[in-house]
């Protein structure tokens, strides 16, 4: 019986064992609803600000530096001169302002000038060149006081105005060279030759047993066209030869004789009408006889004197149509004659066509036709090469004598070319007269940049200058933007080319005091409307909508339900 007993005892030690390991590890164990309890923070306290009234003012600062503007980096286009020898500098550029017509430098001797233009000098300019770029340098010489017309040809006009200019200024404007002058000179000599040489094959052709018979032949029909045209001429200008003269005037003698005949036989018919024969009468008185009293008898008997009227009537009428025959055979004669010379005329010359046309198939089939062929081509084309030479030849503007800038006047910043050495890179860097600060901003800042928005520029030494935007540049390969401010005065300032500043932008200000609140304070509702929380007592708030304004340097322009001195909640701990 106390093997069971002592087996409960041993049972029973064990359960009471277990149960107060357990009741230990209970004790040590807690939930996690009594730990995140446990580790719950204090309530947070309000974190206010007060609420302002001032003006307030937005600005962009930009970092840059002062410096002349508009950078511009000179090349020479080409050769100074007509040389193609190294280009050294004799006269490096000189700092200083360059006006139009100024000297920039002197290669070889030779001057450097600069004109005002867009286009960048890219070739010579030679007598007839045409182009934008010829235009432009006459426009220049014109503001120079030149006379130049804008045609955009280098004329003789343009050409003459260019030397009074090399000219005023102690220059001599280029000429031919030594090897352009001894060119023209060998290709006028190659004109003579190839003359010579087609004259000598024409004299061959000429002279040759086939073709001298027939230039014979040709040159007397010639000639006897000439003596045939000149026959027919003669004949046009005189009317009647001599012998229709002599006919015609002897015809014109009938004519007048027949008119005195009938004019005398019509005087002795009207005398012998107008003049009665008297008749005696006798006296029946006492003593009868002849009374020679004024009585008249019959009419006298004019039948004889009328005949002879008639038939000198008829005499003229003859003659009168024996002058028109003849003056009528007349005109039929030199018709006839006329016709005849014509005729004369057309047949000497188609003597002279066919004697051409065989003249010239003759000279085709000589051999030596050939070398007349070979003789002229080579005439032609060396004719060809002097008149394509001479179009060029004359005053130039050689490509590196003119620089085009786009600005005058510019201010020369930096010569990079000495005297004595050679020009094969840039000469100089030109800028504007006038300061600008080049600097650059972030892209989220640049969006709120726009050109002339005023500035406030600052330099280290404390001097403050107003300014204006003027550009902003495109995205750099950093991801900026560059900004170029302009001083609205360079008083102050000269002293400080390449002088670190910073500009203040102004891109928005209010005109008077407003509320002001920090940034923080507000937010957005579900609604879309900006509310701000004020304190009414503490731990205790209240929602009040507001409308927003400019804001500026983390503080905004508000209106609403506010008063300067209210507390608004920025942030909850």
């Amino acid at each position: 019986m106390r093997a069971p007993r002592g087996k409960l005892l041993l049972v029973l030690a064990v359960v009471l064992a277990v149960a107060g390991t357990g009741w230990g590890v209970g004790a040590l164990l807690r939930s996690p609803a009594d730990e995140a309890a446990a580790r719950k923070p204090p309530k947070p306290s309000l974190v206010t600000a007060a609420v302002e009234r001032r003006k307030l003012v937005s600005t962009v600062v930009v970092s840059g530096t002062l410096e002349y503007g508009s950078p511009y980096p000179v090349w020479l286009a080409g050769v100074v001169g007509g040389s193609e020898t190294a280009q050294r500098a004799t006269r490096a550029p000189r700092r200083g302002t360059l006006a139009e017509g100024a000297v920039l430098m002197e290669v070889n001797g030779r001057p450097v000038f600069v004109f005002s233009g867009k286009m960048p000098m890219h070739r010579s300019i030679v007598p007839g060149a045409k182009g934008a770029d010829v235009k432009q340098l006459q426009k220049a010489l014109r503001r120079l006081g030149y006379r130049a017309s804008a045609t955009g040809v280098f004329d003789r006009e343009t050409i003459a105005a260019v030397s009074r200019f090399y000219a005023k200024r102690g220059y001599e404007a280029q000429q031919p060279t030594v090897e352009l002058r001894q060119k023209r000179d060998d290709l006028r000599r190659t004109v003579r030759t190839a003359e010579e040489v087609l004259a000598t094959e024409r004299a061959a052709l000429d002279q040759g047993k086939d073709v001298l018979p027939l230039k014979v032949k040709l040159a007397n029909a010639r000639q006897d066209l000439k003596e045939a045209e000149k026959a027919l001429k003669s004949a046009r200008a005189q009317d009647h030869t001599s012998e229709d003269e002599a006919r015609a005037e002897a015809a014109e003698s009938a004519v007048r004789a027949a008119e005195e005949r009938l004019l005398a036989a019509q005087q002795e018919l009207a005398q012998a009408t107008a003049t009665p024969t008297p008749a005696p009468t006798y006296d029946p008185g006492p003593n009868p006889g002849p009374n020679p009293g004024p009585t008249t008898g019959p009419p006298a008997d004019t039948r004889l004197l009328e005949l002879r009227v008639a038939n000198a009537r008829a005499d003229l009428a003859a003659a009168r149509s024996a002058l028109e025959r003849v003056l009528e055979e007349a005109g039929i004669a030199r018709d006839t004659r006329l016709t005849e010379l014509k005729k004369n005329v057309r047949m000497a010359r188609e003597a002279v066509v066919t004697a051409e046309q065989v003249l010239r198939q003759a000279r085709q089939l000589s051999p030596v036709k050939l070398k007349v062929a070979n003789a002229q081509r080579d005439l032609d084309a060396a004719r060809a090469l002097l008149a394509e030479f001479s179009m060029t030849y004359g005053t130039t503007v050689s490509p590196g004598e003119v620089v085009f800038l786009p600005k005058l006047p510019a201010r020369l910043h930096k010569a990079t070319v000495k005297a004595g050495e050679l020009v094969d890179k840039s000469v100089a860097t030109v800028t504007s007269s006038t300061f600008v600060v080049s600097g650059s901003v972030d892209v989220a800042e640049a969006e709120r940049l726009k050109t002339g928005l005023n500035a406030s520029i600052e330099t280290e030494a404390g001097t403050t200058a107003r300014g204006t935007v003027t550009a902003l540049g495109g995205r750099d390969a950093k991801g900026a933007v560059p900004v170029t401010i302009v001083p609205a005065s360079m008083k102050g300032l000269k002293k400080l080319a390449g002088a670190p500043v910073t500009v203040r932008v102004t891109i928005g200000a209010t005109d008077r005091e407003v509320l002001v609140v920090p940034a923080a304070a507000v937010v957005t509702a579900a609604d879309g409307k900006a509310r701000v929380q004020v304190e009414i007592a503490p731990d205790r708030t209240k929602d009040v909508e507001v409308r927003t304004g400019l804001s500026a340097d983390g503080a905004v322009e508000v209106t609403g339900d506010l008063k300067p001195g209210d507390q608004v909640v920025i942030n909850s701990a």
